[in-house]
């Protein structure tokens, strides 16, 4: 956790969501199929469950886009996110941060807005469905990574 940040649990873990945010994706199973390089979360493992690192698919040192489920690259450097203006202080590491806190439990100002940009990344799924067979996922793989970032599951689009 960020050096001076607190926050409390409010709701049970992995319950009590927004009803129009249906993540299909948890966080430990976004981190098992691989994410953001391996090397999102690796400096604030103690404040999430130890089960969520147990299969973790973690880079040590830099981002390894093989250990991304679609095996490419498909993040934007942090820089381009805080230029945007897309990066809320109590989460500096982004939406996934805030996904994480999320599913603890915590409720912030921050999640309406979180939420809306969540539901945004859906015009993906449509592009796939559009461009792709069903269940072929080697079809438009950046995209699809793109998704899993997102807690969307596209393998059986």
């Amino acid at each position: 956790m960020q050096q001076g940040y607190r926050y409390m649990l409010t709701r049970p873990a992995g319950r009590s969501f927004h009803p129009e945010f249906t993540p299909e994706l948890t966080p430990k199973q976004m981190l098992e199929m691989g994410v953001f390089g391996g090397k999102y979360m690796n400096d604030c493992r103690n404040e999430f469950p130890a089960s969520w690192f147990e299969k973790a698919r973690l880079s040590p040192k830099k981002a390894d886009p093989k250990l991304n489920y679609f095996k490419v690259h498909a993040s934007k450097p942090l820089l381009y996110w805080l230029e945007k203006g897309w990066i809320h202080p109590q989460d500096p590491r982004g939406w996934f941060q805030w996904y994480c806190r999320y599913y603890m439990g915590r409720r912030s100002e921050d999640d309406e807005r979180q939420i809306k940009r969540w539901k945004a990344m859906k015009r993906h799924i449509a592009q796939i469905r559009k461009h792709c067979f069903k269940g072929d996922i080697k079809c438009r793989p950046v995209q699809r990574q793109a998704l899993l970032h997102w807690a969307y599951d596209s393998r059986y689009i």
